[in-house]
């Protein structure tokens, strides 16, 4: 009875707040939220019922829910007509779903709140401005920037020199071949592939990381498979989560991976004593942007408008941070000052997202890259109608990639259960020869 008092203290609380919706509740009276999953601080959503109370006099009941693959979330209000208020997809769902017209804009009007959407860097604001559709709005009245981040390399020290990690290189190296994890992640997979593959030119000036990465041709998706098969052999798993894990550890020294998952592993690495790093190699790399969207079905714009609002709240904006370790888009001087460590023994150049005065400040480089490193990055957009072309090549590289142990040990698996199907089909065939001598044995003494 304990135990099942203790479950229901435990449950009662998400159910208040994520779940179960009643639909006795009115539903201006309800927010429903699709997010990330571990992507948002504690006691967020109830701070949010706290201050939209405030603002409107009006209760929010909050149906949270997560996903962890985009299209999934996409799918369930494309085709499911899914009535979510607030999501939060990547930029290239951003644009597809512009596209398709599956987005309302964001109200600006807060009452006596103040409006917080000021507070994204306008560095973010042109990177999600590209994502603008022609004849329409610009993409920032219907998606401000939540978290944003880089695709690089994170790497063991103790067995992975610094000059290796530079480059995009070491990934192809075989000599770390079997001890490399890549992010199952058709896009990095892409953009990482066709850049290593022109780096001469990218080092001579003669393309860019922008164009490479969104380029579709026959020819540049044909350069990126060939590629990708090339480096698939040195490739010990294809990780959406475990490769954190995995490094700590010391089961694999490389892993293509996020700034935020590196931020993550490098501190609980260092918890054990093992030595982590993280770059964006030389030739350049993606440069990722999730944001809050309303969708065309949402039931609920009013409450949506001032959740984002909320979001882009300096306080708020840390405490996400903290949490989940990724980059918040908000660039106030409240949000410099809390990010700023002065143990740090180097110093970056901010200026491009939080202004004049930060072009030389002590401050994490993995969360917040320097100017020279964002200036070799690029956003990879919307594949639009060759997403199916990119996702065969990835399917075809990917494939079943378990590794030549795993693969003799479905082999085996398979041969022990033919062998024992063969047996137990023989032991069948031996009963019933069996049954029938003792039937005709039967039938011979009835005759008698």
């Amino acid at each position: 009875m304990r135990r099942m008092k203790k479950i229901l203290f435990l449950i009662l609380p998400l159910c208040l707040l994520t779940g179960c919706y009643n639909s006795g509740v009115p539903r201006e009276n309800v927010l429903k939220i699709y997010n990330w999953a571990d992507y948002i601080g504690d006691s967020v959503l109830e701070d949010f019922q706290a201050y939209y109370k405030e603002q409107t006099g009006e209760d929010i009941r909050i149906v949270y829910q997560t996903f962890d693959i985009n299209e999934i979330m996409l799918t369930k209000i494309e085709k499911g007509h899914e009535d979510f208020d607030v999501v939060c997809p990547s930029e290239y769902i951003i644009e597809r779903m512009l596209k398709k017209k599956l987005l309302l804009p964001i109200d600006t009007n807060f009452g006596s709140s103040p409006n917080y959407l000021g507070n994204v860097a306008p560095y973010i604001r042109e990177q999600i401005d590209k994502l603008s559709q022609p004849g329409e709005a610009v993409a920032s009245h219907y998606a401000v920037c939540y978290m944003w981040g880089t695709a690089g390399i994170l790497y063991n020290r103790a067995f992975v020199p610094d000059s290796d990690a530079t480059s995009w290189e070491c990934l192809w190296d075989k000599k770390y071949a079997g001890k490399i994890l890549m992010k199952d992640s058709y896009r990095d997979a892409y953009g990482t592939a066709v850049i290593y593959a022109h780096a001469q030119e990218l080092a001579e000036g003669k393309t860019t990381v922008e164009a490479l990465m969104n380029d579709y041709s026959p020819r540049a998706m044909e350069i990126a498979e060939q590629y990708l098969k090339a480096l698939k052999p040195n490739i010990s798993g294809w990780e959406a989560d475990f490769g954190k894990e995995m490094m700590t550890k010391n089961k694999a020294y490389l892993n293509m991976t996020w700034s935020g998952d590196a931020i993550w592993a490098i501190e609980e690495a260092s918890a054990v004593g093992v030595d982590l790093d993280y770059t964006v190699p030389k030739e350049g790399s993606n440069i990722w942007y999730d944001g809050w969207v309303i969708p065309k079905y949402a039931k609920n714009t009013k409450a949506a408008s001032y959740f984002i609002n909320f979001m882009c709240r300096s306080d708020i904006a840390l405490r996400n941070m903290d949490f989940c370790g990724y980059v918040s888009s908000i660039a106030t001087p409240e949000v410099q000052e809390a990010k700023t460590d002065t143990t740090l023994d180097y110093y970056s150049d901010l200026s491009y997202f939080f202004g004049p005065g930060a072009d030389s400040i002590q401050i994490d480089k993995i969360q917040y890259p320097d100017r020279k490193v964002v200036e070799r990055c690029a956003m990879i957009r919307d594949f639009g109608d060759k997403t199916r072309d990119v996702l065969d090549i990835w399917s075809r590289i990917k494939g079943d990639n378990l590794g030549a142990g795993i693969t003799i040990l479905i082999f085996v698996v398979v041969g022990l259960m033919s062998g024992w199907m063969i047996y137990k089909r023989w032991e069948r065939y031996k009963r019933r020869q069996l049954q029938r001598r003792r039937s005709r044995r039967k039938k011979t003494r009835g005759g008698r």
